[in-house]
């Protein structure tokens, strides 16, 4: 709902209009055309008036097609806090006490996919672009997990798209955690196995120069393989999965007061739980 300018007691007061959050802060979300001028003196009324109702934060959110009031909001000490396709985040903290906005998303998040057949092979991909391209290094198909799609999902389906293969995900064996790479981001890795549902390879051409069922041992051997920890571990892990009876993580159903969307808490499958709905 709209702030209500009565609330300070000056009601000849202009300001945005805009909302509360639930951290003591103030969202203005403007959506219609509005002259630069008159937005930066309603701007700065505005910021003056919050000061004196001790509000905290101040987010500004602007569609793409009102970025002509970005100049002015950054004269008047917002900052960029992150972008969207639709739409630029600007932020400033007006409270006297030291600022507690969160930081815009920290990390990218990837899966390696490990699925093994019954003949002890691991389905391994060459890339034909990225740091691999031309070397002639097989490696298990990786990738993005895209927005609101979760970890076994992702996994299944970059297995799809790489090699034709369906596969059924049966758990998250490990992950990594590495900073400052993709445009100075934290990324997060996590190896995941999966078991195949079908053998016939159709490669993503656009992506993958090859793929093949390849003996875990021969995959090991590969030169680069004995020096990168990551290929080392994931045919370490592959053998102790298939002789140690090595266990990871699978995911359970779960329910939140924080959101109605469902999500997944991924336990240790030797551990019985209730199935929450």
């Amino acid at each position: 709902m709209d702030q209500d300018n009565s609330e300070n007691g000056r009601e000849d007061a202009p300001v945005l209009p805009s909302c509360e959050d639930e951290h003591g802060g103030i969202i203005v979300e403007l959506k219609e055309p509005m002259d630069p001028t008159e937005f930066s003196l309603l701007l700065k009324s505005s910021l003056s008036q919050w000061k004196l109702q001790g509000k905290k934060g101040v987010w500004i959110k602007l569609p793409i097609k009102l970025v002509i009031l970005v100049e002015a909001a950054v004269k008047q000490g917002f900052v960029y806090h992150h972008a969207e396709p639709h739409y630029l985040m600007l932020v400033k903290w007006i409270h006297e006490t030291p600022s507690t906005i969160p930081a815009n998303a920290t990390h990218r998040l990837r899966i390696g996919a490990i699925v093994l057949n019954d003949k002890r092979e691991l389905l391994v991909v060459l890339e034909k672009h990225g740091r691999f391209k031309g070397t002639g290094i097989w490696k298990i198909p990786t990738g993005m997990v895209e927005e609101g799609e979760d970890i076994f999902v992702g996994a299944t389906r970059e297995v799809k798209e790489e090699t034709g293969v369906d596969s059924e995900f049966i758990d998250v064996l490990a992950f990594r955690q590495m900073h400052k790479t993709f445009y100075q981001k934290s990324d997060l890795f996590f190896l995941c196995t999966l078991k195949p549902l079908s053998f016939e390879i159709q490669i993503q051409e656009s992506e993958i120069d090859g793929a093949q069922w390849m003996p875990i041992a021969e995959y090991a051997a590969q030169p680069f393989a004995e020096q990168h920890y990551v290929f080392k571990y994931a045919a370490d892990i592959c053998i102790a999965k298939l002789e140690s009876g090595y266990t990871g993580f699978t995911p359970r159903p779960t329910t939140s007061f924080l959101s109605h969307n469902p999500s997944y808490l991924y336990v240790n499958e030797l551990l019985t739980l209730p199935i929450s709905h």
